[in-house]
């Protein structure tokens, strides 16, 4: 109840705030002041003022910036303002401004606003480079008190809710989506230096297809057609590769109705890209320099904090089988993984499977979820997949049962999905259909027959790898967030 209370105390005592600065703004308007001014020309950051000072040889610049903190007593004061580059202190006087400018500034000026300054930049006694304002301008009023930091779950939901708060008063948070943009440039440059062409394909998917997820549908009018947000771009690019764009990638959205979690949301980026002429083993060494690379660019280290753990991309990543992360990660031993014991190893480890007719190579990944996965904190390549659970690969050549495929975990998460891309229309076909009669059954994830992909590879994709690399938790890992709701700007949240 006490806590109750305190936040009504809180929201009264915000709304009335509010009635005050509107009423300061009609104040303003009345005195032809207006609060919401038109642009004035800023030739400098803040950052730059501090970068470019030195001693006895101040210069003059014009600034703006929100008004974060604010120390005005007698005839002068301090505020400080915060533009895109950082924060800096401004030293405002009665006797250089003019009386009546200063007057209407402690009058009008309140936390939030954003103010446009000219002056010079000095040293005051404490050693803080400051700008000496000779003049001001009030360029938009703030209506709203700017909120304390953040604390709790009340005020966690108003950073998700309200980013724009967050932002303003978090340099933490600004820095990590600084990063987050930092991080797709370098996979975009990557990637673009090794003759990569980037490209934009279909949102609105006739057919989901790409991925194992359960699809959003829509209705488009006009077509009188349903249509399905993506769920990956896959079948799309590799349609042009099937064209001659042999080298192709995007970095976009996908969109999975599925849950909520610290590593999942329902509308999230991926980089996936295409090569012919090479397959899934070139892939998995062309991804370690890509992360060996982002780490050291991003980090400045390939040693890099996640939670309590040190992830190291400096060392090899390991390649294991599903068996053999089991083995590594947990007291299972080799006889437990036999095919006659499988069955009563899952029974001892609490694992259900939802098909009931499950292979042996489903069962055995379905064991290494439980007691291997989380455990993949540095980075490791699990191959060996079983074909029935990868639908759009090519069969490895050596063992026709599995996948010449790979998933890269690093911190227990899936980073990245990869392998050979199934060129033989027959073979995709039959899949197809299986993955039809799944659905059928009652698997939502499964994909549907897609005509028009099977006959685009009737004219002939060459061999290629493709690889999906998640691009939310990947910043999760770079930036040491462990929410993905904390990397991405306006994630998905029920409706109050």
């Amino acid at each position: 109840m006490d806590s109750f209370r305190k936040q009504e105390n809180n929201n009264q005592s915000a709304h009335s705030e509010y009635e005050i600065r509107v009423e300061k703004a009609r104040s303003m308007e009345k005195a032809g002041i207006s609060p919401w001014a038109e642009m004035r020309q800023v030739d400098t950051t803040c950052k730059q003022v501090i970068e470019e000072f030195t001693e006895g040889n101040e210069k003059s610049y014009r600034v703006a910036g929100r008004v974060m903190t604010s120390r005005m007593q007698g005839k002068a004061g301090f505020v400080t303002i915060q533009d895109r580059s950082g924060r800096l202190q401004v030293y405002i006087r009665e006797d250089v401004i003019g009386a009546e400018s200063f007057n209407q500034f402690i009058e009008y000026i309140d936390l939030g606003d954003i103010v446009w300054f000219a002056g010079a930049s000095f040293k005051t006694k404490t050693g803080e480079i400051t700008l000496r304002a000779t003049g001001w301008q009030l360029l938009t009023k703030c209506l709203h008190p700017l909120p304390e930091k953040f604390h709790g779950i009340a005020d966690i939901e108003t950073k998700y809710r309200q980013r724009y708060l967050d932002l303003m008063t978090s340099p933490e948070t600004r820095e990590r989506f600084i990063k987050r943009s930092a991080i797709i440039k370098e996979i975009r440059s990557y990637l673009d230096k090794n003759d990569f062409c980037e490209v934009e394909t279909p949102m609105l998917h006739p057919i989901p297809g790409g991925a194992a997820a359960r699809p959003f549908i829509t209705h488009h009018n006009a077509l009188d057609s349903d249509f399905y947000l993506r769920i990956a771009p896959e079948l799309y690019l590799k349609r042009l590769v099937v064209g001659g764009i042999e080298r192709v990638y995007e970095i976009n959205r996908n969109f999975r109705n599925e849950g909520v979690s610290t590593r999942h949301n329902p509308e999230f980026t991926m980089v996936e890209f295409y090569m012919a002429h090479e397959e899934y083993q070139f892939a998995m060494s062309f991804i370690e320099n890509l992360m060996r690379s982002m780490a050291l660019k991003i980090c400045g280290t390939q040693q890099v904090t996640f939670g309590d753990h040190t992830l190291d991309f400096s060392k090899p990543f390991d390649r294991l089988n599903a068996q053999q992360a089991i083995m590594k990660y947990s007291a299972i031993r080799q006889d437990d993984l036999e095919e006659k014991n499988i069955d009563k190893t899952l029974a001892a480890h609490k694992v259900t499977l939802a098909n009931p007719h499950a292979s042996y190579g489903q069962k055995i990944f379905a064991l290494f979820e439980e007691v291997a996965e989380s455990k993949l904190i540095n980075p490791t390549y699990i191959i060996d997949f079983p074909v029935e659970t990868s639908p759009l690969a090519k069969r490895d050549p050596k063992n026709p049962k599995i996948a010449a495929r790979f998933e890269l975990f690093i911190a227990g998460m899936e980073i990245a999905n990869g392998f050979n891309e199934l060129n033989d229309p027959f073979d995709q076909a039959e899949r197809f259909k299986e993955q039809v009669k799944a659905h059928e059954a009652g698997d939502a994830e499964a994909m549907h027959y897609d005509a028009d992909y099977i006959t685009a590879l009737e004219y002939g994709l060459p061999p290629t790898v493709g690889v999906g690399i998640g691009v939310d938790r990947l910043v999760m890992l770079l930036t040491n967030t462990t929410s993905i709701k904390e990397v991405i700007l306006f994630p998905a949240l029920k409706r109050k």
